[in-house]
C-alpha cells in the first residue's frame, strides 16, 4: 500500500465535519463526484476519472465507498485508506458503451445497499460528471429525493489542518524553484516549449525531499503581445528582444496545489510596465495588510482596488481565491473569491491564491501570493521577490 498523506484520524475528522453538514441538510447519503474531493476524503489517486467514478458517504455509516472502474479499484486498494470492501469496481463491460451506462450499475449497487429510497445529495458541478451520467443515476433511483450539495465538501476544505499546511509549504518550495527555472532559460531566441519542458522538470524534480506532482493547470509563460490574454498555452514561438513575459506557476505536493506568478523582462523595461509593477506591487502590499481571520473577501479585495484606481487602473476580474488540493482541469476551490460581493468572512486555516494579473493592450504582467491565513494575520507560503525581474 502506498503511504497515505493523511493519517486515519484526519480522514475521520473531515468525515464527522461532512456528516454534521449533512445532517443540517436533512441529507442521508452524499454522491461525490468532485475528484478533489473524491481524493480529500479517501485518499484515492489515480488517473482513472476519464470514466465515471463516485465516492458514496453515507450518514451513519463509518467509512466512506469508493466507486470506479473495476482495474482501478486495484489503485483504491493501493492508495485509499478504508478497507478493501468499500473499494467497488463496476465491471468492465460498462466502459464506453452506447447500451448501458457505469451509472446504471451504481445506481443498482446503492439500491441493493438498501439506500435507493434516501435522501441523497449529490454535486452538481463537478468537472467529468456528464449529465448522461446524472440522467442515468437519477433514472435508476426512481425513490431517491435529490437534492443539490455541490461545494458542500469544498467549504469544508476551505479551512486547512495543519499537515495540509505542511504539504502547501513544501509545494511553495516548488512553486519558486520553477520560477527560478523560469528566470534561467528564458531569453530571446529560446522557444516557448523548450522553455515549458524545462520549467516542468523542476515542478516534479524540484527539492531532493520529496516528489511534485502534476499540476491541476499547466504552466503559463506569456511573452510579447500574448501576455495580453491570461490563458494562452505555448508553443514552438521563440522570445523575442525585449519582450515582457508573465508567468504562472505552481508547485504541487500530494496534490496540494500553491501558485506563484511573477514577471520577466527580456532587455530594457518599458516605462508603462515598470510603472505598472510599481501599482500592482502596492496593491499586493495593500491586500497582505488586509488579510486577517474576520475580515471579508470583498474588503480585501477592496484594498486592492483603493490602490489600482489611484494609479489609473481598472481590474474588472477576481484577485483571488480559495487554493488547496487540486487535479485538473483547475486548482481552485470554487469557494472563497476575492471580488466585490463575496461576504465570506476569512477564518484561520483559509489559503488564498492571489493573483494581482493586469492584461494590458498587447503586453501584461503578473504577480501572485499564496497566502495562509493565520491566528493573527497572514503568512505568505512562497518566498520570492515580487520586482520584475530583468534579464539583459
Amino acid at each position: 500500500m502506498i503511504e497515505l498523506p493523511f493519517t486515519r484520524d484526519e480522514y475521520q475528522q473531515r468525515l464527522r465535519k461532512i456528516r454534521t453538514e449533512m445532517a443540517k441538510r436533512g441529507l442521508e447519503l452524499l454522491v461525490v463526484n468532485d475528484v478533489a474531493n473524491q481524493h480529500y476524503i479517501t485518499g484515492y489517486d489515480g488517473w482513472s476519472f476519464y470514466t465515471p467514478q463516485v465516492v458514496l458517504v453515507p450518514l451513519e455509516e463509518l467509512e466512506p465507498v469508493w466507486i470506479g472502474r473495476a482495474m482501478d479499484a486495484a489503485g483504491g486498494l493501493l492508495t485509499a485508506w478504508m478497507k478493501p470492501e468499500n473499494v467497488v469496481g463496476f465491471p468492465e463491460d460498462h466502459v464506453q458503451r452506447v447500451d448501458r451506462h457505469p451509472m446504471d450499475w451504481i445506481a443498482n449497487w446503492i439500491v441493493a445497499k438498501g439506500w435507493g429510497n434516501r435522501h441523497i445529495g449529490i454535486e452538481l458541478e463537478a468537472y467529468y460528471f456528464s449529465p448522461k451520467g446524472h440522467t442515468r443515476l437519477v433514472a435508476g433511483l426512481p425513490n431517491a429525493k435529490w437534492h443539490d450539495a455541490d461545494l458542500l465538501v469544498n467549504w469544508i476544505r476551505a479551512v486547512k489542518s495543519t499537515p495540509e499546511i505542511a504539504y502547501l509549504r513544501k509545494a511553495s518550495t516548488l512553486a519558486e524553484a520553477a520560477v527560478t527555472r523560469a528566470f534561467e532559460v528564458i531569453a530571446p531566441g529560446v522557444r516557448e516549449c523548450d522553455a515549458i519542458a524545462s520549467i516542468q522538470a523542476a515542478q516534479i524534480a524540484g527539492s531532493p525531499d520529496f516528489a511534485g506532482d502534476i499540476t491541476a493547470l499547466p504552466p503559463t509563460i506569456l511573452g510579447g503581445e500574448n501576455a495580453s490574454a491570461p490563458h494562452i498555452m505555448w508553443s514552438d514561438r521563440r522570445f523575442g528582444e525585449n519582450e515582457t513575459i508573465a508567468l504562472e506557476l505552481a508547485g504541487v505536493c500530494r496534490r496540494y496545489a500553491a501558485g506563484l506568478a511573477r514577471t520577466l523582462q527580456l532587455g530594457k523595461t518599458p516605462t508603462r510596465v515598470s510603472d505598472t509593477a510599481k501599482a500592482v506591487i502596492e496593491g499586493m502590499d495593500a491586500v497582505l495588510d488586509a488579510v486577517r481571520p474576520g475580515i471579508s473577501a470583498e474588503t480585501v479585495e477592496g484594498a486592492w482596488r483603493k490602490v489600482i484606481q489611484r494609479h489609473g487602473l481598472k481590474k474588472e476580474s477576481r484577485i483571488g481565491y480559495s487554493i488547496g488540493v487540486a487535479y485538473p482541469p483547475d486548482w481552485g476551490e470554487h469557494t472563497i473569491s476575492l471580488r466585490p460581493g463575496d461576504k465570506t468572512v476569512l477564518e484561520s486555516g483559509n489559503v488564498v491564491h492571489s493573483i494581482l494579473g493586469m492584461w494590458m493592450d498587447g503586453w501584461g504582467i503578473e504577480i501572485s501570493e499564496t497566502i495562509l491565513v493565520t491566528e493573527t494575520g497572514n503568512e505568505t507560503l512562497t518566498k520570492f521577490p515580487r520586482e520584475i525581474h530583468v534579464k539583459s
